[in-house]
């Protein structure tokens, strides 16, 4: 997967450093030092992530891999790790050229306990029971990491992006269908918008919603 977001570049002791936006181990499951490639100012950039703590990460650039830009500037960054998706069950009977179902509609589906949004989103957009979505995931509470996610979206042949798109609080135009992401401590809150509807697993249907709660999204590609 690729990940789109704005960093800053950051300077100590001779090192440059990129924060990432969100928390690794959750959305790619990998740990320790992860090897990685950055397209920063149209210059493809091989680098490592190194950890900080609890899933924190960095992007670490030598001097001659910044030497092209404005250190003082914010620059947009696409991040390519390679290996990030965690596989579910391969023998699936659909793929994006037969998906499970065509997304003309969302039908709302609330959780039934805390920690099941992420499978909750998946099932709004299969058509099926959070039961399902469970078994296909095998994964339980707080365990619907947006890694998990997208194996299912694949078992399940709905088409996205390859690119999350990481907002941070800042207004973004979202596209028509897309699975939202907020931060909510060490985890995400996970709800869909689709045709300029929210439909959130704990609070229902809404109308609006408030993009400073946004950390990113990524897109399901619809008609």
């Amino acid at each position: 997967m690729r990940y789109f977001f704005n960093g800053k570049i950051e300077k100590q002791d001779n090192i440059f450093s990129i924060r990432i936006p969100f928390n690794v181990w959750e959305v790619c499951k990998q740990r320790d030092v992860i090897p990685a490639d950055l397209v920063l100012d149209n210059k493809i950039i091989a680098c490592e992530l190194l950890p900080e703590e609890k899933g924190i990460y960095k992007i670490h650039l030598t001097a001659d891999d910044v030497a092209h830009i404005n250190t003082n500037d914010i620059h947009k960054l696409l991040l390519h790790i390679q290996g990030s998706i965690i596989q579910v069950n391969q023998n699936s009977p659909y793929s994006f050229d037969d998906p499970i179902r065509k997304i003309d509609n969302i039908q709302i589906i609330i959780q039934p306990g805390d920690g099941l949004c992420g499978q909750a989103c998946v099932a709004m957009l299969a058509g099926v029971t959070i039961a399902e979505v469970i078994s296909v995931m095998d994964c339980r509470e707080w365990q619907g990491t947006m890694g998990r996610m997208i194996s299912a979206l694949n078992h399940y042949g709905i088409d996205h992006s390859d690119v999350i798109v990481y907002t941070e609080g800042q207004e973004a135009t979202l596209p028509k269908c897309c699975i939202l992401m907020e931060r909510m401590g060490l985890y995400c809150h996970y709800l869909i918008h689709f045709d300029g509807r929210f439909y959130d697993p704990s609070l229902g249907v809404m109308t609006e919603y408030d993009m400073s709660q946004l950390l990113g999204y990524l897109e399901i590609k619809v008609n």
